[in-house]
């Protein structure tokens, strides 16, 4: 499967639109992991824990996606955006979305 932001792919043509996929994840904070984000806000930096559980969302939410283009017998996912939004106070959604499509090389 070639993920990508962008419209076309180079060595490629477009053969087929399948349409919108998308996967996505709610993820909620954790109580001990809150604690220690609060205390690194003191001080500053990066707050490690939550980078972690960000990019695995990131992740879960694309493999999500790519299954979604395999059920549509896509071989590509282009024009790919990833969007949050705040569920409630503790958790948020990881929507990545795109557009699938059957490529062949040129």
């Amino acid at each position: 499967m070639i993920l990508t932001t962008t419209a076309t792919i180079a060595g490629y043509r477009l053969v087929e639109t399948k349409g919108l996929v998308r996967g996505s994840t709610i993820r909620a904070k954790h109580v001990g992991k809150d604690i220690l984000a609060g205390l690194r806000t003191l001080v500053g930096g990066e707050i490690k824990e939550y980078t972690k559980m960000m990019a695995e969302s990131r992740e879960e939410a694309t493999q999500r996606m790519i299954s979604a283009a395999e059920e549509l017998g896509a071989n590509a996912v282009i024009e790919i955006r990833f969007s949050t939004a705040m569920i409630m106070s503790n958790s948020s959604e990881i929507l990545a979305y795109g557009t699938a499509v059957v490529i062949e090389k040129e």
